[in-house]
């Protein structure tokens, strides 16, 4: 069975041996369109994460029998034509929940607890000249107390509500499918979710309902106080409003993990606002723990089996 993975890179240093195991892996960093075309020739199992199945890529594989997508989301396969040519596609669910949560904590303690700035005092030797014990030049405050809304109460949302108890929080959602399933936590429309929320967190995927829901307008209905956090999807918010925003005080500060484009554009507004500390930015990399990396190979390896 030939195997072939097509930007393989996006796994980092994660060992793919349960999936050469199940048959000849040809592993490719990455694939340009023209790349693709040429090295699906001969697969009958192909592996992808962000590159384009459309009608012409299944095309130029004849021998295609399964279609592996290295993540959760497929919104870059033709699901239709895939289907319509008997080639199942399988992904991985809830492989890396565990990871996106731990980084959204990341994100959130170090804009209320203004981590960077701390750490670059006593490296820099401003503490070390300091008259006192401790530096109280830059206020923080707890998550104790404090209201966090929740975008999308799906597998991650409902572990970031869970640790969010743990912290003190108090936790309100907003569904964006409509259906507030959750019963837990009050389930509020999207703008009394904005207004009440010292912490707007984002774990919606990017459908009709999702795209641009955060924009200037919305972000004006925010706490001057609140942080936004997005680690669903780029386009749920408006990346210039929210770097405006940011940058006016509309709102206290912001962190992505996702971007409208990405890589981002080294010309996004994002980059070049006057504020720069009250941004925290990680570049996609809030699903990649170590952990979950092999996890969604043990789950591609298991989709490859079964459907074998």
């Amino acid at each position: 069975m030939k195997i072939t993975f097509l930007d393989a890179s996006t796994m980092g240093d994660t060992s793919l041996d349960c999936i050469a195991r199940l048959g000849q892996l040809s592993c490719w960093p990455s694939s340009t369109r023209e790349e693709a075309l040429e090295r699906v020739s001969d697969c009958e199992v192909l592996i992808i994460n962000k590159v384009i199945v459309d009608r012409e890529l299944i095309d130029a594989a004849p021998s295609l029998k399964l279609i592996c997508e290295a993540a959760t989301g497929v919104n870059n396969i033709d699901l239709e034509y895939a289907a319509s040519k008997g080639i199942p596609v399988r992904n991985v669910a809830a492989y890396s929940t565990d990871s996106v949560v731990q980084q959204t904590f990341m994100h959130l303690f170090s804009l209320m607890g203004n981590g960077p700035y701390f750490d670059a005092r006593v490296k820099d030797g401003t503490y070390s000249a300091m008259p006192i014990f401790t530096d109280v030049s830059m206020p923080f405050v707890e998550a104790a107390g404090k209201t966090i809304g929740i975008v999308g109460m799906g597998a991650i949302g409902s572990k970031v509500a869970a640790a969010a108890e743990v912290f003190g929080m108090k936790v309100v959602y907003y569904s964006t499918s409509g259906t507030s399933h959750c019963t837990r936590y009050p389930s509020l429309p999207l703008d009394e979710l904005l207004a009440v929320s010292d912490v707007i967190s984002i774990h919606a995927p990017m459908n009709e309902r999702t795209r641009g829901m955060i924009g200037a307008e919305e972000l004006a209905m925010m706490k001057p106080t609140a942080f936004l956090l997005n680690l669903g999807r780029g386009g749920i918010v408006d990346e210039p409003a929210l770097a405006d925003a940011v940058d006016r005080e509309v709102i206290a500060g912001a962190a992505l993990d996702v971007f409208c484009r990405e890589p981002l554009p080294s010309d996004n507004p994002l980059l070049h606002v006057s504020h720069p500390e009250r941004f925290r930015f990680t570049p996609h990399t809030a699903w990649a723990s170590v952990e979950a990396r092999q996890r969604l190979a043990e789950g591609i390896a298991a989709n490859i089996a079964r459907g074998f």
